[in-house]
């Protein structure tokens, strides 16, 4: 089987099966399998598959075809210009959450914690683009910070992880962060916008029925602390930005930025 005749028939499994993007998933399995560009695969268009290669890639498209996410199937998803590990343990990086990194290189912290870190996407490229920083990273899963600290590894970076829920790790540290990056979740119970999403661990994506529990407990938490960071990042919808804001103010920090989904806080 040449590799035209291999896109086009799974081209069209996946289209019956209402995935989106088709034609751009089956050249991305093809990259990951083939270790080409695209440029070269169309190309090469006569170009015959082994069996086991075809094997490996229809495996993959029978999985896009029960509308699991095309990051879980590669086993990796880019953001801000580098390859994290995923897995069905954490959520996918999202495009929107870029915001979070570009804000702090314009505060240029000493000391990060990044909560909810998930794959460890933030707190990584975080490291990465501020190297002098110090970097927690904490999570309440423990199949979450397996991938986190594999991704740490990857990259050979510095970064503490501790496992608990929200702000609980710091009573133990002796450690006062500049900036606490928060992408906690937000998403209402019943806002479910893809069959993909249910792919998705509901611990990081759901929190209630309006979105905002996880981040009422967080500012709850942020109000009663001793010494607080002089800056707070939080990512939720743009439509709960208002009533984050209250939040924000009635702990004791004022709105300073918006950058999509992401908001800066700032300690009056």
């Amino acid at each position: 089987m040449t590799i035209l005749e291999w896109l086009l028939g799974s081209m069209k499994k996946l289209a019956d099966a209402g995935v989106d993007s088709p034609r751009r998933d089956c050249l991305v399995l093809l990259e990951d399998l083939l270790q080409k560009d695209r440029s070269w695969i169309l190309a090469h268009a006569e170009h015959e598959l082994g069996q086991s290669q075809i094997k490996t890639l229809d495996n993959q498209v029978n999985r896009r075809t029960r509308r699991e996410p095309l990051a879980y199937v590669r086993r990796k998803a880019w953001f801000y210009g580098r390859s994290f590990r995923v897995n069905p343990s954490v959520m996918i990086p999202r495009p929107e959450s870029e915001s979070f990194i570009g804000l702090l290189k314009e505060i240029n912290p000493k000391k990060i914690i990044d909560i909810g870190t998930g794959s460890g996407c933030l707190a990584i490229s975080a490291k990465l683009e501020l190297p002098e920083s110090d970097v927690y990273a904490i999570d309440i899963s423990t199949d979450a910070l397996k991938i986190a600290e594999q991704n740490i590894k990857k990259y050979k970076v510095s970064i503490k992880t501790m496992e608990g829920s929200l702000l609980e790790p710091l009573k133990t540290l002796s450690f006062d962060p500049d900036v606490i990056m928060a992408n906690l979740p937000y998403v209402p119970e019943e806002l479910i916008t893809s069959k993909e999403i249910t792919y998705e661990p509901s611990l990081a994506l759901f929190s209630r029925s309006d979105g905002l529990d996880h981040y009422r407990q967080f500012w709850q938490q942020i109000k009663v602390l001793e010494i607080k960071p002089e800056y707070i990042l939080a990512e939720s919808l743009q439509s709960q930005h208002k009533e984050m804001i209250e939040l924000a103010e009635k702990s004791g920090y004022k709105p300073e930025k918006t950058d999509t989904l992401v908001q800066e806080f700032k300690l009056v």
